[in-house]
């Protein structure tokens, strides 16, 4: 059963912790390296309140990336992207939270440009956990872009500092389709 946290509760601890820091950093522990991420608390604060509830609670620790999307591997796409996939831990999945609202890159003032972290779904509002890297600009992945059909975009939360070496050694994995044959683990994410 996934733990519902109320939104209002979540977000006035986050805003009050991250009151003096709206970028947070963070650092994912992979076993290919180190990825450094500042997380944008002030432009999307559902979002980030979100990821980083994750990651107090240690549910990445564990988890992987597991999807690499590449220009050779999508071809029924008709709009192209470049990003990797990772998510929680999933044996861990009775600790996971409800689905957040989506804060839209027309809100937020977020673009999808190189290095962007930003939160995976299916629908609006149903983000839990699992969360992406755009390698390159990506303006379909953008309120109004036409990745989803939706048109309503993902929530763009933060960006690489340092690592992007890293997130295109993932890329480069040897794929089934979109899924990498190896996982890539993620030892875990910790704020700095």
């Amino acid at each position: 059963m996934k733990r519902a946290l109320p939104l209002l509760l979540m977000l006035s601890a986050w805003s009050w912790a991250c009151a003096s820091e709206p970028m947070v950093p963070v650092t994912i522990h992979t076993a290919e390296g180190r990825i450094e991420v500042a997380i944008d608390t002030l432009a999307a604060p559902i979002t980030s309140a979100n990821f980083l509830r994750y990651v107090q609670g240690g549910l990445y620790d564990g988890g992987e990336f597991f999807r690499v999307v590449r220009m050779d591997n999508q071809p029924r796409d008709s709009i192209r992207i470049e990003v990797i996939q990772g998510g929680a831990n999933l044996d861990l999945d009775s600790l996971f939270y409800d689905p957040i609202p989506l804060e839209r890159t027309s809100d937020t003032g977020l673009r999808h440009v190189d290095g962007t972290i930003s939160m995976a779904r299916g629908g609006p509002n149903s983000a839990t956990h699992s969360f992406f890297f755009t390698i390159g600009e990506h303006p379909s992945l953008d309120f109004g872009g036409m990745r989803n059909v939706d048109g309503q975009g993902f929530a763009a939360f933060g960006r690489v500092t340092k690592g992007m070496d890293i997130v295109r050694r993932i890329q480069s994995g040897e794929v089934e389709a979109q899924i990498l044959v190896d996982p890539v683990r993620i030892d875990s994410i910790r704020v700095d």
